[in-house]
């Protein structure tokens, strides 16, 4: 494939290498005014995801030319000291390298900290009057992004102190507030449903922003252009040409010293309630009636709505869980996970999940949907296997030769592309037939590197775009769908935990429930 060009001079010497895939393209420039508050500055999203993804932001001329960033937080720090920090957060994590002086200068004049306690409203208070300055020093406007990057359990305290302050959208009528949730958005169904009560009170839901960072990857918001801007797949992208789906979110990675999280999580709360469901619903939805935030994410309820969550007695018919145990990831010994810092010795948590789901509509009766993510599996790999049914009839090949299904393989991590499995002739006077794949890479094709998903979504946010942003009936769905199968495992300890060596494809009882896996 052709993925550059050459522009020659009369004299014909090459003058500038073209790529024509990005021929066209428009700025993406942001021109409303606007100041982001990071609740949870001094963490740790802030410091790898969040400041980077500001400052590529910047580097990349996408944020408004007045523009502003407070952090909250409770550690200590000056707004000098805290400008340290976040420049340290830049060369340390950003993918474009070490920072940029003359640009660091410009936007280090408009970041500034403010030394907080949650409970403390004056800190609040003080807080409204910075966002008023900043609207006087740097014309950043009325308009205000808040971002919640704290620990969940802060959320309703933080939203009520925002009211308290009178920093809530009802009280700036000049310009628009919205917020950022981070996942997760409650720990199962009645916690979601409290911590929404409490949003309630202060934003209305057009001003709820639940950021979930796999639908920022570029990969994940091309499922749509792969079905809506082709008409090859679309007719086909039903049970009557496609056998099964499988969607997979593995890692080679353990807990890494967020043990104490994840023992009251696991991963069917920690990746497939949110990241892998929401994924299922790209690729099952109807064609929304245009490109607007609320179309798009109406077919993903329609799509929720029709998975019919399992009775508890078909729970272990339709599911399958799993702990890791010692192995070896690339050539390394790995502990247990139940030997992991601050998990229990006897933990009854999976770090293995999987699901069979069915979408009972007229478009996806009687095709299984394969969901699994796990930690601690042989691969890293994030990717979405559309299956097609066999052929009806064989006409071609020896008798030796095995026919095998296409596969169309959305890759979204570590290698971000699709590829398509079909069967070709091999050269020869036999009429043999084997089986060949067509690639596409993104980084190859578009001659760029994909920006971390947080740069678009912050982006998205302070334009007012809630497309890759979830709404509060799909997350109640969520948790509805996977409730009584967290309910079941929580109620009943698996003795054979753990049931699978780091660096294995899983455990056994997920090959039962799916034989067909793909090989990770």
């Amino acid at each position: 494939m052709a993925t550059s060009s050459t522009l020659t001079a009369g004299n014909g010497q090459a003058q500038v290498s073209v790529n024509p895939l990005r021929q066209g393209i428009s700025s993406s420039r942001i021109s409303q005014p606007s100041t982001i508050v990071f609740f949870g500055a001094s963490g740790d999203l802030f410091k790898r995801m969040l400041m980077p993804a500001i400052y590529n932001l910047r580097l990349e001329d996408i944020l408004p030319a007045n523009f502003g960033l407070i952090g909250f937080a409770r550690t200590e720090y000056t707004d000098e000291q805290f400008r340290d920090y976040c420049k340290q957060c830049v060369n340390e994590f950003s993918r474009s390298g070490p920072i940029k002086e003359s640009l660091w200068n410009d936007l280090a004049q408009r970041i500034s900290y403010i030394t907080a306690d949650f409970n403390d409203t004056s800190h609040f208070e003080a807080l409204k009057k910075r966002l008023d300055e900043y609207q006087q020093q740097f014309g950043a406007g009325q308009n205000r992004l808040f971002y919640l990057a704290t620990p969940p359990s802060v959320f309703p305290k933080i939203i009520a102190q925002i009211k308290n302050a009178g920093l809530e959208p009802a009280s700036n009528p000049g310009g628009w507030s919205r917020i950022i949730v981070e996942k997760p958005f409650g720990t199962d169904l009645a916690s979601a449903r409290a911590l929404q009560t409490e949003v309630e009170k202060v934003f209305n839901e057009s001003q709820v922003y639940r950021i979930d960072h796999y639908l920022g990857k570029e990969t994940v918001q091309d499922i749509m252009a792969l079905r809506f801007a082709n008409t090859i797949f679309e007719p086909i992208w039903t049970r009557n040409y496609i056998e099964s789906v499988q969607i997979t979110a593995a890692e080679t990675l353990g807990v890494e010293g967020r043990g104490g999280y994840y023992d009251n999580a696991g991963a069917l709360r920690d990746m497939i309630q949110n990241h892998v469901l929401n994924l299922l619903a790209l690729v099952a939805m109807e064609p929304p009636a245009s490109s607007d935030a609320d179309a798009i994410r109406n077919e993903k309820s329609k799509v929720f709505s029709a998975i019919q969550p399992p009775l508890p007695e078909e729970v272990f018919q339709m599911s399958a869980r799993g702990q890791y145990d010692a192995g070896t990831i690339e050539g390394k010994p790995v502990p247990a996970y139940r030997t992991e810092p601050d998990v229990r010795p006897d933990s009854n948590t999976e770090t293995y999940a999987a699901l069979k789901l069915q979408i009972n509509n007229w478009r996806w009766a009687g095709v299984p949907f394969y969901v699994r993510s796990g930690k601690r599996l042989a691969r890293k790999v994030s990717e979405i296997a559309i299956t097609f049914n066999a052929i009806p009839h064989r006409l071609f090949g020896e008798v030796s030769d095995t026919i095998e299904r296409n596969v169309l393989v959305i890759k979204i991590q570590p290698d971000e592309g699709i590829s398509l499995r079909f069967n070709a002739k091999v050269p020869g006077q036999k009429n043999h037939i084997r089986s060949v794949t067509m690639d596409f890479n993104y980084g190859t094709g578009f001659g760029m590197q994909s920006a971390p998903a947080y740069e678009r979504l912050i982006a998205d946010a302070i334009r007012g775009d809630a497309t890759l942003f979830t709404r509060w009936d799909a997350v109640e769905r969520a948790w509805e769908i996977v409730m009584p199968v967290l309910e079941v495992w929580q109620s009943i300890k698996d003795r054979t935990f753990p049931n699978y060596a780091a660096g294995s494809e899983g455990p056994d009882t997920a090959t039962a429930l799916n034989p067909g896996w793909r090989p990770l």
